[in-house]
């Protein structure tokens, strides 16, 4: 179908603009179209935009203008709302509150241990750790978790629902938590064990629960 473009004072819905007034109509598109070709040739978020540190897959992006990395090698810190990953390490956001922090941080602590069934059940600081045992770790150093609890004891633990900054999704056989938009799993590519997941997960069939405030 043709664009219909009709003239100012036509009576005809058909009509054509003038030269005159299409030229108008360029020139005052000019700034959007320029504005348009300037996103199109952006170059897409990445590493090298947020000064060396990746945006989160899983729910967020940083705010535009790059990300300020901060803290200490034990509490590093991003600008923002959203957490950042760092090969393998997750950056607390700036904005969050300081058990959200906190979390993440202790998740930090056992990203490189491998996967064991029943491990952090028995004691908080393991030689491994299965899906819930690192999950009740991480909100432990959080303050948020008293004593570690399993899959199904997740699914009825917190409150219902997605929560602000943390959301724990379980079932009768797994557990695992997203924080400030990392996923924090035991399951996914790479190594088994505690690991923060760049990939999405499968929420299908999963309990969202969440600490309440958080």
């Amino acid at each position: 179908m043709t664009a219909q473009y009709p003239t100012r004072g036509s009576s005809h819905p058909d009509a054509l603009p003038s030269r005159v007034n299409m030229g108008n109509r360029v020139r005052r598109w000019m700034p959007t179209l320029a504005l348009v070709a300037t996103l199109a040739a952006a170059p897409s978020a990445s590493a090298e935009s947020f000064g060396g540190v990746s945006p989160p897959i899983n729910g967020g992006i940083q705010a535009s203008g790059g990300a300020v990395v901060g803290g200490s090698k034990s509490h590093p810190t991003v600008s923002g709302t959203w957490a950042v990953l760092k090969n393998g390490l997750a950056y607390a956001p700036s904005r969050a509150p300081a058990e959200v922090k906190a979390v993440i941080w202790a998740a930090n602590q056992i990203r490189h241990k491998p996967y064991k069934w029943g491990g952090g059940h028995g004691s908080w600081k393991d030689t491994g750790y299965d899906c819930s045992g690192s999950v009740s770790y991480a909100l432990h150093g959080g303050g948020l978790l008293s004593y570690p609890l399993d899959s199904r004891g997740f699914m009825h633990w917190g409150a219902s629902g997605r929560g602000r900054w943390i959301t724990v999704w379980a079932t009768n056989g797994h557990a695992y938590m997203v924080v400030a938009g990392l996923r924090f799993d035991t399951s996914g590519a790479g190594e088994s064990g505690p690991r923060w997941r760049p990939e999405p997960a499968w929420e299908r069939h999963f309990w969202a629960r969440h600490p309440a405030g958080f």
